[in-house]
């Protein structure tokens, strides 16, 4: 039997304007995933330079804790002051020592200052892994996904077998794999889904190991004004380091309630600020 369409397709070829055929169809560009990514990379590096200090609230989870912050980001460092503990406000006595804390780091900017440099360098850390993920992996474009009210670029990656890691903390790039979503009209890193699919050992694993099967998600939020900033964070990772002590990292983070800081805040006006506001965690 002759399909339908081989008997259709004379008639229509006959039947149809001429001008139907006259202009070669357009086929969309393929998409370069690396490319992409690298946009993505450089597009957080450029906005970083411009980040204005914000105020949230922080609520983390781990094994032990769940704490709720509310942050105050300055110059000098970021300032916090503990607001909830497993969803509750503090008792009376509890708010009380956190306010003895706060007045104390008044007191002792060395103190302000030692925990401003140690923020530095984790961010500093991240930016240089950050800026390593276009070559560590190789990408594939495997479609288009809705993400936050818009539409992302979803993305496979998996380790690039040409990638020479410059440092231990690079080495976990290695064994993992995963997932990545690009936002369409920003083109700015809207969520990252990876896990290990190996284990992966530092420094011949004398260092540490991290097994087989941990997770990390992130996802990021325009919260305003384009700016972009993590909202979620779940990281499981479990391991060993220096081959004796285990290492277990169950950790859920969640970032809300973002605001501007006004110019001119110091990590002193910050600790104002966060005393005179009360828990904003209703009872």
């Amino acid at each position: 039997m002759i399909p339908r369409t081989f008997i259709l397709e004379p008639i229509l070829l006959a039947l149809a304007p001429a001008w139907i055929f006259s202009a070669p169809t357009q086929q969309p560009a393929p998409i370069d995933a690396t490319a992409l990514v690298r946009r993505a990379i450089q597009q957080r590096t450029d906005a970083s330079r411009n980040h204005r200090p914000l105020r949230y609230l922080l609520h983390k989870t781990d094994e032990v804790h769940d704490t709720t912050k509310d942050i105050i980001e300055t110059k000098d460092g970021d300032v916090a002051r503990l607001v909830a503990i497993h969803g509750q406000p503090l008792s009376a006595q509890a708010n009380e020592a956190e306010l003895d804390r706060l007045n104390t780091l008044a007191a002792h900017p060395e103190i302000q200052e030692h925990r401003r440099q140690r923020e530095q360098k984790d961010a500093d850390r991240v930016n240089r892994l950050m800026q390593l993920l276009p070559d560590a992996f190789l990408y594939r474009f495997e479609g288009m996904v809705g993400c936050t009210a818009a539409q992302c670029y979803r993305l496979s990656f998996s380790p690039n077998p040409s990638f020479d890691p410059p440092d231990l903390e690079a080495a976990i790039f290695r064994g993992m794999a995963g997932e990545v979503w690009i936002d369409q009209a920003h083109e700015r890193l809207a969520r990252l889904d990876a896990h290990l699919i190996s284990n992966v050992d530092f420094g011949w694993g004398i260092i540490g190991k991290l097994d087989q099967g941990g997770t990390i998600q992130i996802e990021q939020a325009d919260i305003g004004g384009h700016d972009w900033e993590v909202t979620s964070l779940k990281l499981n990772m479990q391991g060993k380091a220096l081959m004796v002590k285990s290492l277990n990292f169950q950790i859920t983070e969640q970032a809300s309630h973002f605001s501007l800081v006004a110019d001119g805040v110091d990590y002193r006006k910050a600790i104002q600020l966060l005393e005179k506001s009360g828990s904003p965690i209703a009872p």
